[in-house]
């Protein structure tokens, strides 16, 4: 027993110098701490959603900096950042000698204790109980260096990313997209490699005025996807403007919102009757109102004037039928029920004025004289009811819709917290019918081709969908399925999305899965199984289910 007790005397020696390397870390960290104390103050102001963005604020200089201010006060964040780095790495190294340190020591004191039945020395078992305390107060400073050198990071980051009043962003998206199935003549079986590279800038002039632009890929005469194939004998790939707008809110009216230009939907919606990559052009007004203290949190109305065609010479007796345009708006709601439960609903209107030059358009897609300067549009396989007409050499000379297109939607979407921040739920259904289904057979004269008779009661679509989970953080899994049921003439199936088997007539289901890998990094899988409809007007036997798959690998910056 006597020399039980000189061994753990000595290893009571031999642990002093490490509590002497605590106590020194200890004031190794004080001193970082107080460096960071007296280093440009760097305040964050974190969203209460797990999803939402980090906010960086920075002190506001009196003057505006000079390029070589800038310079210099960004070399002096990267400087603190690598100090910074290089404590939290000496702290984490110390905190390894003391764990491995404690674990040899707990080691030792379970061998003597089954080695004797006495009891373990009163001096051994407060030098262990010393050394857990230390760690724990090691533990506790990595982790305060840690967020210190968190918050210097995003502040840089946000810096290098703004050059005065704009802010910048993108992302790039390599996909791989096979198909299988379809027509018996396998004439969609392919496989194809695509990417997708939009950039973005915007800018607050003031607390009235903001505004911005985007680049993106894509073919220059399809509105609905900016993915541009490759493959195609290496050539160069258009990247030009896909936004250019302005806002202005008046301060005297901090509800009001008015845009112009081209721009993002200022309307909710789903892509059973918008395509996500699509960005209108015209004007919007949005008057909104925050309610609190209720259970309806926001009500908010929208107008919005959408031109997409003019055109001189279509029509020499009637003026009005040079400007095609969609004049529309929405009326928005969000309701709180609860801690957990949340529902937006709305209901929309579109009204497309003159149409029938999205017809031409698409009538011309493959000739080689488009009339009247109009141009082609090209990427969708639109099936609505469509009368063309040709001269004697094959050239298509006009093309008129068999329906008008009075479209009202109703989306109603239910948010549900579960608890847990990585898995909330999400349930939307989206209902829409066109109310003048055929309105225009009356006004086509004779002589056209019609690709398919036009059905009144083919007017309805809808779009039900599920997710769960999210996609902000690293390691997020986010699991979708889409149900979609399309009639014919439904929707104005140039402008929907463009992932569909047909833009109408058609019956659809999606399957997505999304992995956070990196915070910037996003892999996803989306599989679309569809075929057309098969209806009164069109009952030749079912066409095999075309499979669609997409892999995804997605960069954000």
């Amino acid at each position: 027993m006597r020399a039980f007790v000189m061994w753990l005397l000595m290893l009571g020696l031999a642990v002093s110098p490490a509590a002497s390397a605590a106590e020194e870390t200890k004031k190794d960290a004080s001193a970082a701490k107080s460096s960071l104390k007296a280093a440009p103050a760097v305040k964050l102001a974190a969203s209460t959603k797990p999803e939402a963005k980090a906010e960086v604020k920075t002190e506001a200089s009196p003057t505006p900096a000079t390029p070589s201010a800038l310079e210099m006060e960004l070399r002096q964040l990267r400087e603190m950042l690598q100090a910074q780095s290089q404590e939290l790495e000496s702290q984490r190294t110390t905190l390894q000698e003391q764990e491995q340190e404690m674990a040899e020591l707990e080691t030792k004191l379970r061998a003597a204790h089954e080695n004797s039945a006495a009891t373990a020395d009163p001096a051994s078992t407060k030098k262990l109980e010393t050394v857990a305390a230390s760690e724990s107060a090691l533990n506790e400073k990595v982790g305060k260096l840690q967020d210190q050198v968190n918050s210097t990071q995003k502040s840089l980051e946000e810096r290098i990313k703004k050059i005065g009043p704009f802010s910048f962003s993108g992302d790039f998206r390599l996909r791989d997209e096979p198909f299988f199935g379809g027509p018996a003549n396998q004439s969609q079986v392919r496989n194809r490699e695509r990417f997708r590279l939009r950039f973005n800038a915007t800018a607050k002039l003031n607390d009235e005025i903001s505004g911005g632009f985007s680049l993106g890929s894509g073919d220059l005469n399809d509105p609905i996807s900016t993915n541009q194939t490759l493959n195609q004998f290496y050539t160069r790939k258009p990247f030009t403007v896909d936004r250019a707008f302005i806002n202005y809110n008046p301060r005297y009216f901090k509800a009001l919102t008015l845009t112009g230009g081209k721009f993002a939907y200022p309307f909710h919606r789903t892509e059973l009757t918008w395509d996500n990559d699509l960005n209108p052009e015209g004007l919007a007004q949005t008057v909104a109102w925050d309610l609190k203290n209720s259970t309806l949190k926001k009500v908010a109305v929208v107008g919005f004037e959408l031109p997409f065609a003019e055109v001189s010479g279509v029509s020499a007796t009637d003026k009005s039928k040079k400007l095609s345009v969609v004049y529309g708006g929405q009326v928005q709601t969000v309701w709180q029920f609860g801690a957990r439960v949340k529902f937006s609903g709305s209901v929309a209107f579109y009204n497309y004025h003159n149409p029938d030059s999205i017809a031409f358009a698409l009538g011309i897609a493959n000739s080689t004289s488009p009339l009247n300067g109009l141009l082609p549009l090209g990427g969708s396989s639109v099936v609505n009811s469509i009368a063309t007409f040709k001269d004697s050499s094959g050239k298509v000379t006009n093309a008129q819709f068999a329906s008008q297109f009075a479209l009202l939607d109703t989306i109603a979407q239910f948010d549900f917290d579960t608890g847990h921040a990585r898995w909330p739920v999400r349930l939307l259904g989206d209902y829409v019918q066109n109310t003048r289904a055929c309105a225009n057979v009356g006004n086509i004269p004779a002589g056209g081709t019609f690709n398919a008779t036009c059905d009144p009661r083919q007017r309805r679509g809808y779009w039900l969908e599920s997710r769960l989970g999210r996609s902000s953080e690293k390691g997020d899994w986010q699991f979708a399925y889409t149900r979609m049921f399309i009639e014919r003439e439904a929707v104005m199936g140039a402008f929907n999305f463009s992932d569909l088997r047909q833009n109408s007539n058609v019956t659809q289901h999606r399957i997505e899965v999304f992995y956070q890998a990196w915070k910037p990094v996003q892999l996803a899988f989306t599989g679309l199984f569809g075929r057309p409809l098969v209806t009164a007007t069109s009952p030749a036997p079912a066409e095999p289910i075309l499979k669609r798959l997409q892999f995804d690998v997605i960069y954000k910056f």
